[in-house]
């Protein structure tokens, strides 16, 4: 069927100054659709925000990576005598044993420790890693400043080191902090680089994620030559802890992401057979990743049901108001009737105007649907992320809720009889 434009134009002229005439009635009207677009933005904005930043972290760590970690068995504490708790965790035949399946690219050793690092007065609770080289491009580590310790640096067992972002600002608030020296038990060590902020890599021994910015990494012959291979803490009383732990962690980087999975099951099988206690755990960043996507589909769904449903309720509004104006308006159908109008103009008339509402009310829903994220970003930090298709799809659906509302009370006004509508009072 071809369009009239001037017809069109008409229609539309005539919608807009009959919504006008009863302006608080049709405001009140569009509230729902109003709501329900503005609900469907923001929900999806503050859900994709909390997605995207979950991947990204994720992603951080590394898609072809399995990462393991020592952990204290369970069940065994400290008494309250100076007590020997002997070895567990992670040993160097682990890492001999991991190397020789023929997916694994490499493995690269960690050893950790929480200590003090001090420059002058100064002072930061930092985490001390021992490790290689190739830690850096492993967990995908990037610079802000200066060199990363390198294969000389590691056999000549400098006492050089990498600080994290967190670091350089705490200790080297005001003066580059390449080339400085800070002080760790003791012991000084150069830094000759200072590792891009970066969100968050690992697993904290709860659950979640590490901070990387409060890490400190050195040469592991260079840890091993300073610091030795045992730690000892107090725990409590006179208690004192002493572990002896080879290696805290291991990051195992896969030739390919599709064969993570296989591997990490061989390497649960090798742990499984050489660790009678459970003095390990895994983690497989790529499943995290599978999980976070899974999650985010139901996340999505059901935030599209319930925008659904105050769409539905809008719509609900649109029609309930519509019907009022057909009574209200039966005289003037009944005049329009007889002065030639057709049922289809009656019926392109009040549905023009259902439109009109609903559209009206889905651009002030678009308006503030993506505010709404911005002062939830500003007032709680949380990352929030408005994506055009979830502007288009919440728009498009309020037209078409007042399309389809509409269509019922343009139906009734059209089939009005028109000698029945002109005696009508």
């Amino acid at each position: 069927m071809k369009i009239n434009p001037s017809h069109l134009a008409r229609i539309i002229r005539f919608g807009v100054k009959n919504i006008w005439l009863h302006r608080l009635r049709s405001a009140l009207t569009i509230l729902g659709i109003v709501f329900g677009v503005a609900s469907v933005i923001a929900m999806l904005a503050i859900g994709e925000g909390a997605s995207y930043e979950a991947r990204e972290k994720i992603k951080e760590l590394g898609s072809t990576n399995i990462i393991l970690r020592s952990v204290k068995p369970p069940n065994e504490t400290a008494s309250q005598q100076t007590t020997w708790l002997g070895v567990f965790g992670l040993t160097p035949d682990d890492l001999w044993r991991i190397s020789t399946i023929p997916s694994v690219e490499k493995v690269v050793p960690t050893w950790e420790m929480r200590e003090d690092a001090w420059y002058f007065d100064g002072h930061f609770s930092v985490r001390l890693v021992g490790t290689s080289p190739e830690y850096f491009s492993a967990t995908n580590l990037r610079l802000a400043q200066g060199r990363l310790f390198n294969e000389i640096d590691t056999q000549e067992n400098k006492n050089v080191a990498v600080i994290g972002a967190t670091v350089a600002k705490t200790l080297f608030p005001a003066e580059l902090a390449v080339g400085k020296q800070i002080r760790i038990k003791g012991c000084y060590f150069t830094v000759v680089g200072v590792a891009a902020e970066k969100s968050l890599t690992g697993r904290s021994e709860g659950s979640g994620f590490e901070d990387t910015g409060a890490d400190v990494y050195i040469p592991l012959s260079t840890r091993r030559l300073f610091f030795g291979e045992y730690e000892a803490r107090r725990v409590s009383g006179m208690a004192i802890e002493r572990n002896w732990i080879r290696y805290h962690r291991f990051v195992v980087r896969v030739k390919s992401m599709e064969q993570v999975s296989t591997t990490a099951y061989l390497i649960q099988q090798l742990l499984t057979a050489t660790h009678k206690r459970q003095d390990y755990d895994m983690m497989v960043p790529l499943e995290l990743l599978r999980q976070a996507e899974h999650t985010k589909r139901i996340f999505n769904i059901v935030l599209g049901s319930i925008a659904a449903i105050s769409l539905v309720v809008g719509g609900i509004g649109i029609m309930n108001i519509m019907l009022a104006t057909v009574t209200e308006r039966t005289r003037e159908i009944g005049i329009r009737r007889a002065m030639g109008a057709k049922r289809r103009d009656i019926l392109e008339q009040f549905v023009t105007e259902a439109v009109i509402l609903s559209s009206s009310g889905g651009l002030i829903g678009v308006f503030l649907g993506v505010i709404i994220p911005k002062v939830v970003t500003r007032l709680a930090g949380m990352t929030t992320l408005v994506t055009f298709w979830s502007v288009l799809i919440s728009f498009s659906i309020s037209v078409g809720v007042g399309m389809i509302f509409g269509i019922y009370p343009a139906r009734q006004a059209a089939s009005l009889d028109p000698i029945q509508a002109l005696r009508y009072e």
